[in-house]
């Protein structure tokens, strides 16, 4: 991790491949894609996967021999087994609402929209600045909406009805449905909610539980949930040994959860 007062350079580079020369508008998600990405062209490279001579990437494009080799070496070297029974039924008791079917809940939403040309960080600085507006004072969430946002929702105070999990984009539906009794509350939420359509300010206002699933009738999909977060500290650990051997310059690849599925 580096120091907080150190900033990091201008340059995204990966061992002697500069991936970007200096800021083009890259989110911190894209830079650490394409930084690890790179890492494991390098990697895919030293283990005989990709010919020494493979192209780096140009604007974050890879070869189509290095994403096979990239695939090759990630199936050889990022592996988990399966989980069992117990740590199954575990998951399921302690997740139960995440398979729950027929879950509604009633919204409204502030979009920041991410538009081409649009300055990125600055978008992502106006949307924390109005997430933080509409905490101290939620009564003006309607204000704020239609002032600010983005979506034609705006003219009705960015209220979204009701909806269920299939109303809304994945990455939407995801942040918003079947969580943990601790995390499945109404009022604002504490953070953006990112999605294809840009940066979203979000309040629940009200919740209607769905009708919770037998472990019977959802193991596969616990089952490939448990492999699904396997295989993902699998992979951190596996970048960190990578970008401990190759020099990573102009992105943290430590402080996302997995630097390839941001």
């Amino acid at each position: 991790m580096l120091p907080e007062n150190l900033e990091l350079p201008a340059v995204l580079k990966v061992g002697q491949v500069i991936l970007a020369d200096e800021e083009v508008g890259l989110s911190d998600a894209e830079k650490r894609q394409r930084a690890s990405l790179e890492l494991l062209r390098q990697a895919a490279i030293e283990a005989g996967l990709l010919a020494a001579n493979d192209v780096p990437p140009q604007g974050g494009v890879f070869t189509e021999e290095a994403i096979e080799a990239i695939d090759r070496y990630l199936l050889e070297h990022v592996t988990v087994p399966e989980p069992d029974e117990e740590a199954c039924r575990r998951y399921h008791a302690a997740h139960a609402a995440k398979y729950a079917i027929g879950e509604t809940l009633q919204a409204r939403h502030i979009l920041f929209a991410v538009t081409p040309g649009v300055d990125v960080q600055a978008l992502r600085s106006r949307a924390e600045q109005a997430l933080l507006d509409v905490r101290a004072d939620p009564n003006r969430f309607s204000e704020f909406a239609r002032e600010l946002s983005n979506c034609p929702s705006s003219e009705k105070g960015g209220d979204l009805g009701w909806l269920t999990a299939q109303d809304c984009a994945p990455e939407f539906a995801k942040e918003l449905f079947a969580q943990d009794e601790a995390q499945a509350n109404v009022g604002v939420l504490p953070r953006l909610v990112h999605s294809r359509f840009g940066l979203h300010v979000v309040e629940v206002l009200a919740r209607q539980p769905g009708q919770a699933q037998p472990y019977e009738v959802v193991r596969q999909a616990v089952a490939q949930a448990l492999h699904q977060q396997a295989w993902i500290t699998a992979l951190r650990q596996t970048m960190s040994v990578l970008a401990s051997r190759w020099d990573v310059q102009g992105i943290d690849l430590d402080s996302a959860d997995s630097p390839l599925l941001q």
